[in-house]
């Protein structure tokens, strides 16, 4: 029984599969017959012996002997339209309705799929297309030609008789072929679009081939749609397709929508729409057109126009300052780099090429609007942070002591400001002249701090005690304006520069000169005990009680700041040795004779090294102030007239301020000196003044005044 019931088993899953084959026959043999009878042979199955159906299924799919091994009778449902090989009409395609097949599960899936594979095979017979079978595929390249042969049976011979039907149907398909084009251009941007539009482009050139070839024909001969001028329909088509998405640009979500205006977001989005769709040209669209379509530039062109027209109207309009900002921002930093400049971008673009985004008085426009805040922001700053300043003054607060010296956070509060909008300016203008304009702003309030630091009542402060602290910090300030103003990365015009430095020297002596006329004031008694008889006679004693009044004073100043005491201390070492020079040339001391003057010019050298000391200890770097006393008192020691002559060049020649005057105050010194030495001496330093080879431009001698004739 078991053999019998197996055998029963094959044969009934024989039928099923004969039924199966039947039907797929019965399918595949309609594509080429009208939609009516293809819907009645696929509603009725055509009844074949078994052995025919069986041979017509293995003669025309070849199908091996394992796709025959049916292992189940569970079924599966396959769409016949997943089917390749199976060309229908547009009119089979409406018509065609979904039929399912039961096939036992159990058919190997591999089996299956070499049966589709071999449904594709070169031996299937193509179904040539007609015109409308290939627009609707989308196959624009073979529509075209088609529409060419048409075209050339129609007119390639004035033998050849046509009707006015046949060419009005050329004409009427040419119409619908152009059509078909603009819309699988407009489409360029679908990744679905692809191969059309490849497809489309091909057209494109064979039409330029087409309209060429008719423009050497004349013109009562061509058909009347000649020229199509298909390039002409790609460029504006592309100018729509770009128009249109950088409008719908305004309503994509993205980041924009945290800006605060709505033409903040509009720009934003406007931009990222254009370096997003440049780039899907460069990775995608690129490689479906020819080279000489240039379609990377032509794409970067169109959305760089579309952008600037858009960018013009609204610099045109109404816009707020921060608008104003965004929009400059936009042309000069974010457009150029990270759309121009973008890594995958940049080998594509001539930036040179695109010119401006917006035109030149525009863009001036802009750049006044936002210059003018600017310098308003400066000048604002720096009233405020003045009047704050000078209100300490009034209220005699004591300034902030820190690391052991005062100081005052006005520029340091202010100067960061200042150098922070110079720097957006330069960068946001590309422009220092304009950058230049806001450092104006500085020289004009180093003048008003002048003048009140001139006017301000310093005598009458409650607080006497807090002036000297106060003008220490000060000094700070003043010398970090200073450093600021003489960096060379600061675009300071050479006027305005030199201008700002004047005005801080003033500012730096009005303080010094606080500090200096106490010392002055004090030291003024002991000044007048030099180059006397006291000095002669004791002249230790009189120097160590002026170094020490200098030691008490140079003490006092140990809470200005380092760099402002160095240079306090050297103007100080230096107006000692000059009213030192000025005692002695007050001819208080005769020297009679050789013994007196050489000793005269030892104490010189003494004192000389007894003073520098004291400054050399505080930190005073004028050693040149070292060596103006050894100097005359070579002039005192010498006795020869000739040698005196040498010396005089000579200290000439180191100090070219000296005047006759400073050098007949020397001469009077040596009362042994006949007059007619001194008018040799005297006339021969006249005669080598003009040819003497300054070796320095020190300036010492102009601050000792002569005030008396000397003949």
């Amino acid at each position: 029984m078991m053999p019998f019931r197996k055998a029963r088993k094959d044969l009934k899953e024989k039928n099923q599969l004969e039924e199966i084959c039947e039907e797929i026959i019965g399918i595949e043999g309609t594509a080429d017959e009208e939609p009516k009878e293809q819907c009645q042979k696929q509603k009725h199955k055509t009844k074949m012996p078994h052995k025919m159906k069986m041979k017509s299924l293995l003669k025309n799919r070849k199908i091996s002997k394992s796709e025959a091994a049916l292992t189940s009778k569970k079924l599966l449902e396959v769409d016949l339209d997943t089917i390749e090989g199976i060309e229908d009409s547009p009119q089979v395609e409406c018509q065609r309705q979904k039929r399912r097949l039961k096939i036992p599960e159990k058919i190997k899936t591999l089996d299956f799929k070499k049966w589709q594979k071999n449904s594709k095979s070169p031996e299937t017979p193509k179904v040539e297309l007609d015109f409308n079978g290939n627009l609707e595929q989308n196959r624009l390249a073979e529509a075209q030609q088609q529409l060419v042969e048409a075209e050339e049976s129609l007119f390639s011979s004035e033998e050849v008789a046509r009707t006015e039907a046949e060419e009005d149907k050329v004409h009427k398909n040419c119409e619908i072929f152009i059509f078909q084009l603009r819309l699988a251009i407009r489409d360029s941007f679908s990744e679905d679009n692809q191969e059309t539009l490849k497809s489309a482009l091909i057209s494109i050139l064979k039409e330029e081939a087409q309209d060429r070839r008719w423009a050497e024909v004349a013109k009562d001969q061509r058909p009347i749609w000649r020229p199509t001028r298909c390039r002409k329909i790609h460029e504006d088509s592309l100018q729509i397709i770009v128009k249109q998405r950088m409008k719908n640009a305004d309503e994509q979500e993205n980041k924009a929508d945290n800006l605060s205006s709505s033409l903040k977001r509009e720009v934003c989005r406007m931009g990222i729409q254009v370096q997003k769709d440049l780039l899907r040209v460069v990775r995608n669209l690129r490689e479906c057109y020819p080279p000489d379509f240039d379609i990377c530039r032509t794409y970067i062109q169109l959305y760089h126009q579309a952008f600037s027209t858009r960018l013009q109207e609204l610099a045109r309009s109404n816009i707020s300052l921060e608008e104003c900002l965004y929009i400059l921002s936009w042309i000069v930093d974010y457009y150029p780099k990270d759309v121009l400049k973008h890594k995958e971008l940049e080998e594509h673009i001539n930036s040179s090429s695109l010119g401006p985004l917006l035109p030149e008085e525009d863009l001036k426009r802009l750049e006044d609007q936002y210059l003018s805040y600017k310098e308003n922001e400066v000048r604002k700053w720096l009233s405020n942070a003045f009047e704050k300043e000078v209100k300490k003054w009034s209220d005699d607060i004591e300034p902030e002591l820190m690391d052991g010296y005062y100081f005052s956070n006005f520029a340091v509060d202010v100067l960061p400001l200042v150098d922070g909008a110079v720097k957006d300016v330069n960068t946001l203008l590309s422009s220092e002249r304009k950058a230049c304009s806001l450092l104006n702003q500085l020289d004009s309030f180093l003048l008003s701090f002048k003048t009140s630091l001139e006017e301000f009542d310093w005598k009458n402060r409650k607080k006497q005690e807090n002036i000297p602290k106060t003008l220490s910090a000060n000094l700070v300030h003043i010398y970090q304006f200073r450093d600021y103003v003489q960096n060379p990365e600061h675009p300071f015009s050479e006027d305005t520069r030199t201008t700002c430095l004047s005005t801080l020297a003033d500012l730096k002596n009005i303080c010094h000169k606080y500090f200096l006329s106490g010392i002055n004031k004090e030291l003024k008694p002991l000044y007048r005990k030099l180059w006397t008889q006291v000095w002669f006679a004791g002249h230790c004693e009189v120097v160590e009680e002026l170094v020490k009044a200098l030691e008490n004073n140079i003490n006092n100043l140990k809470e200005l700041k380092p760099v402002c005491r160095e240079e306090l201390l050297a103007e100080l070492h230096a107006e000692v040795m000059a009213e030192y020079v000025r005692r002695m040339m007050k001819r208080k001391l005769k020297l009679k004779d050789k013994e007196q003057q050489e000793a005269a010019a030892e104490f010189i050298c003494h004192d000389s090294n007894t003073i520098c000391s004291v400054f050399s200890k505080v930190g005073s770097r004028e050693e040149w102030l070292g060596q103006i006393l050894p100097k005359l008192s070579e002039i005192l020691r010498l006795q020869d007239p000739g040698s005196l002559q040498l010396e005089l060049v000579t200290l000439a020649r180191h100090y070219p301020d000296i005047s006759e005057q400073h050098v007949l105050a020397l001469l009077k010194l040596k009362t042994n000196l006949s007059s007619s030495d001194v008018c040799r001496i005297k006339g021969c330093l006249s005669e080598n003044r003009g040819t003497l080879d300054t070796e320095s431009p020190t300036s010492f001698f102009s601050k000792i005044i002569v005030k008396w004739k000397i003949i």
